[in-house]
């Protein structure tokens, strides 16, 4: 038999979240059920003994899974089992581990998996804003170390009110959209999308989040004590050496602090660094410096960190010699790609991008089948992060989560400016060719100029900033860098990314590495992004102001109409005879679909005239007769009485004897033959049966001699 331990939280509006342990996963160092509604994660943590020998970083893995069985579906795809992780369960496993990562002691080094699973859901309910707090909840009841709890919640902001976990319907309506990580006291992580809200709105929906969040935490302390206060275990994952600690820094930190304060160049200053460490390796013998290499690298690396952050707090000087405010020098290029639909290069510092755009039909929209979320995304970006672009001799092995992570950020703050009625398929690719800080921003400027290079017409164009910050709890100093280097980033206690119009921001993401970082500061680094970015889009306007008139001359033309719902199986035509006729005698791509009760058809081809010609076919075959039109038709067949003339594809009108010349007929063949190809009016459809009347007679130029009406 097992003992289960639970505790229930409550939501603001009445919901309630259950966490439960002690029935499912007990071999697992921590194991924990969350549920809402229907929906439950099992949350698993286990944690090595021992850690992997001279290792100086914390090997956290986080996974997040989606079972299909957790709401009745099977899989796609021919295995019919879950495969690779979707782009959506990496995202949701980074959101996860950097909110963990820093929480973990700085000397713990034993390998540590987190494994969030989803195992029932509904379709109403968002398991991704519950991850955090299940993997918190594990960590929580196990005996590894960790400075927590955290827990992460989503807030969006619908007709003006904030939301704590929103409804997949709810948040369809929602201008604010993020979800935050925090601990009792301090903000960890902030990822989300806004429709150009400003600063202050962002900084409201962090505070709300962290009013919550604090109440899991809560809960979760609480939830510890009852199940019985694990002891956590007692490790020892580094070595030692004050002396030489002491001897290290002795010796390097004088001319670390110089080299960083007189070598702007990122591969020049590391390769001035690297000079200083061979110096102080070479002053052991040989057999002293292998036996402590991996301490004189640690402590070799507390002293890069320290004179970096040193230099910007007591002198305000960074390591390329700009003021903290100050944005590296700016260049772009568009239509740099004489065959890309659309392309553009942004160079800021050592940072460069090389954004191309390709537009295409509906066929090739990105399909979604995910376990919650189904259906296909017209406006995809990707992003590429070559190890060429850091100067690293090594291949390139796949796409790595960074690169899904940068890239979704990127897609964040650019599909809110796509047009409702952009009739494209738009596919976005970065490739970094150079990288020292924010590619991801840089990302998002090459994108927006690609996109008007293109001729796609944004509403508005966007641009992106990456902050950094320095403190110092003892001396309260700090120091709020705008667009940071890599070496800010890495040394650095903040990585905030801001990306938005003149009018707002539309995508944010923030990591948070020190505690106690008050709301004034975040307040302060917001404003001090938001003078950047529009600094940055300045110079990006200088290049190209709007976007272009008219796609360029080889870009596949695309034109889209509405039909009625009840033409869409006349123009598809029997097992699709009809469109494939069309499709094949004018060279173009037709797509159907059927939305709102009205059918759309989007029209593809490679040039203007044959995108004219298949609409000609499309409307000759969805358009309503209407009377007093004029219309080209062909004679079907003859009778005694008149003849019936085809005014559209399979639409048939009666032209009477008495209605095709003005002079009196015996014989309809006095004039007309079958086959024969006239021009008609249609006079009148009849209300009760649909019958149209036509005349060739109305057409005709009146003789002098006869007292006739022309109708």
């Amino acid at each position: 038999m097992y003992k289960a331990y639970q505790k229930t939280i409550q939501l603001i509006d009445g919901r309630t979240i259950t966490i439960e342990t002690g029935k499912l996963a007990k071999q697992a160092d921590g194991s924990v059920v969350v549920k809402m509604g229907n929906t439950m994660l099992l949350a698993t943590v286990v944690s090595a003994k021992e850690a992997v020998e001279d290792l100086d970083y914390m090997p956290l893995q986080v996974e997040y899974k989606e079972k299909f069985a957790a709401v009745g579906r099977f899989p796609g795809g021919f295995l019919k089992r879950e495969a690779r992780p979707s782009d959506y369960e990496i995202l949701i496993s980074r959101l996860v581990d950097r909110a963990l990562r820093p929480l973990f002691p700085d000397d713990y080094h034993a390998e540590t998996f987190v494994n969030v699973m989803l195992i029932s859901a509904d379709k109403e309910t968002m398991p991704d804003s519950l991850a955090g707090l299940a993997a918190s909840a594990a960590l929580a009841v196990s005996d590894i170390p960790f400075n927590g709890p955290i827990s992460e919640v989503r807030v969006a902001r619908i007709n003006g009110q904030m939301v704590i976990n929103p409804t997949f319907s709810q948040l369809k309506e929602a201008d604010i959209d993020i979800i935050v990580g925090a601990t009792y006291d301090n903000i960890l992580m902030v990822e989300g999308e806004m429709n150009e809200v400003s600063e202050k709105d962002m900084l409201e929906a962090i505070m709300f989040a962290h009013t919550e969040i604090k109440k899991h935490c809560k809960a979760l302390m609480e939830f510890s004590e009852e199940v019985g206060s694990v002891k956590k275990r007692e490790y020892c994952h580094e070595t030692n050496d004050e002396e030489l600690k002491k001897l290290v820094w002795d010796k390097t930190y004088d001319k670390i602090y110089n080299i960083a304060k007189t070598t702007p160049g990122k591969h020049d200053r590391h390769d001035a660094y690297e000079v200083v460490k061979q110096e102080l390796i070479e002053s052991f013998n040989e057999e002293e410096a292998e036996e402590k290499k991996a301490m004189i690298d640690r402590y070799f690396h507390e002293v890069e960190k320290t004179a970096v952050r040193s230099l910007i707090l007591d002198e305000r000087i960074r390591v390329d010699g700009r003021k903290t405010n100050e944005i590296r020098p700016i260049w772009c290029e568009v239509d740099y790609l004489p065959s890309a639909h659309g392309s553009a290069v942004f160079t800021r510092g050592e940072t460069q991008s090389l954004t191309t755009i390709t537009l295409g039909t509906k066929l090739d929209e990105k399909m979604i089948d995910e376990v919650l979320i189904q259906g296909s995304e017209k406006f995809v970006l990707h992003y590429n992060f070559p190890p060429f672009s850091t100067g690293d001799a090594r291949g390139s092995r796949g796409l790595s989560r960074r690169e899904i992570g940068h890239g979704n950020l990127a897609h964040r703050a650019l599909k809110k400016m796509i047009p409702a009625d952009n009739p494209y398929a738009i596919r976005v690719v970065s490739d970094i060719l150079e990288s020292n800080g924010s590619s991801s921003m840089a990302t998002v400027c090459a994108g927006t100029l690609a996109l008007m290079d293109a001729g796609v017409k944004c509403k508005k164009p966007v641009s992106g900033i990456a902050m950094g910050l320095i403190t110092d709890t003892e001396t309260k100093k700090y120091a709020i860098l705008s667009d940071i280097l890599g070496d800010e980033d890495h040394l650095g206690d903040m990585d905030f990314k801001v990306a938005g119009t003149k009018e707002g921001i539309t995508a944010t993401q923030m990591d948070i590495k020190v505690d106690g970082l008050s709301y004034e500061i975040l307040k302060e680094a917001l404003e001090q992004a938001r003078v950047g970015r529009l600094h940055i889009l300045d110079k990006m306007l200088e290049t190209i102001t709007e976007p272009r008139a008219d796609y360029k001359p080889f870009v596949p033309r695309l034109v889209q109409i509405t039909i009625p719902k009840d033409m869409i199986g006349a123009l598809i035509g029997p097992g699709g005879k009809v469109i494939q006729k069309i499709q094949e005698e004018t060279s173009s791509t037709i797509v159907i679909e059927e939305i709102d009760s009205v059918g759309v058809v989007d029209i593809f081809a490679a040039d203007k005239t044959a995108i004219d010609a298949a609409l000609a076919r499309v409307m000759a075959i969805v358009e309503v007769p209407e009377a007093g039109k004029i219309y080209k038709g062909t004679i079907k067949s003859i009778t005694t009485f008149g003849a019936f003339v085809e005014i559209l594809p399979g639409k048939q009108g009666l032209l009477h004897i008495s209605e095709i010349s003005h002079k009196r007929l015996k014989d309809v063949k006095e004039e007309l033959n079958e086959g024969q190809v006239v021009e008609v009016k249609l006079l009148e459809i009849d209300p009760k049966n649909g019958n149209l009347r036509l005349s060739r007679k109305a057409l005709l130029p009146k003789p002098e001699h006869t007292g006739e009406k022309q109708n």
